[in-house]
């Protein structure tokens, strides 16, 4: 089987905001490095990753500590060195010295790349905010100094879209220079006020793309997750799982597990007949040396 047919698995390890005592997520650097090595174990040869601030009391919080996100990486490349590390960039605001300076310091393979602005918004049961409403700000001069350090330490853009706007921009990117061959975009579906989880919007999706692009899907959500998912492997894109997405197993319990959710995504390609990509076909596919 072609390279270019093999399925890529991400796992998402941790998110941001997510309350550890509530949900297990991992936050110290050992237990980002064992939750990847898990990850890997089930067939996962990217892992997404977020920092959070190590005080106790603040783990729920975000961390831009470029310490703080190169002892986590270490800890991650000493315990599983085959993985490849997609960092996280989303920062609200048009400072984002702390997250260059992120990128600079822990050299990832791949680094996500918010494409697009969107209103975040959730809503309750009754009618009410969830959170306060805010703007994902990701106006084209932020992404551009994004990408002039990504492309200065040869970092792969991974084009984060959550609305179709953002997918449709991502290939006059492509066409106005900005990005680089090949292009890799994210299909973000679930979050309340962007894309819905829905299957049949797959297929439009991937046709507003240029020839070679290549593409995952991200589902956030709960059992709405798992049938886009499979959308995608029959399709022939990537998938990605994790913590930061979902906890919720396909037969609908709960987990705190990055390495079983991502032991059931990898049954899921299998079952679909196609095949897992190893951490070398991952490089080859992405065009990662």
């Amino acid at each position: 089987m072609a390279t270019k047919n093999k399925t890529i698995i991400t796992c998402a390890l941790t998110g941001v905001l997510t309350d550890p005592e509530v949900t297990g997520v991992p936050v110290t650097p050992a237990q980002m490095a064992q939750e990847a090595l898990d990850a890997y174990n089930a067939g996962a040869t990217i892992v997404h990753c977020h920092f959070r601030q190590q005080e106790a009391g603040k783990t729920h919080l975000a961390s831009w500590d470029p310490d703080v996100a190169f002892d986590t990486i270490a800890a991650i490349r000493a315990k599983v060195p085959k993985l490849l590390i997609n960092m996280s960039t989303g920062v609200i605001g048009p400072d984002i010295s702390d997250a260059l300076a992120c990128l600079k310091k822990v050299k990832p393979e791949i680094a996500a790349l918010n494409a697009g602005t969107l209103n975040y918004l959730k809503i309750k049961k009754d009618g009410s905010w969830a959170w306060p409403p805010f703007i994902f700000d990701n106006p084209v001069d932020k992404i551009q100094k994004y990408i002039k350090v990504m492309n200065e330490f040869n970092i792969l853009p991974e084009c984060e879209c959550f609305d179709t706007g953002i997918v449709r921009s991502v290939a006059m990117f492509e066409k106005n220079g900005l990005l680089k061959k090949p292009v890799c975009v994210s299909f973000v579906m679930g979050v309340s006020s962007g894309m819905p989880a829905k299957p049949a919007w797959l297929s439009l999706l991937v046709d507003e793309l240029n020839p070679g692009a290549h593409w995952q899907v991200i589902g956030i959500g709960r059992e709405e997750v798992w049938p886009l998912l499979q959308k995608a492997i029959d399709l022939g894109g990537d998938v990605r799982t994790g913590l930061e997405d979902h906890f919720y197993l396909p037969d609908g319990k709960k987990t705190r597990s990055n390495g079983a959710l991502v032991a059931a995504l990898a049954q899921m390609v299998k079952k679909s007949g196609a095949q897992i990509a190893s951490p070398e076909e991952t490089k080859e596919k992405l065009g990662i040396k």
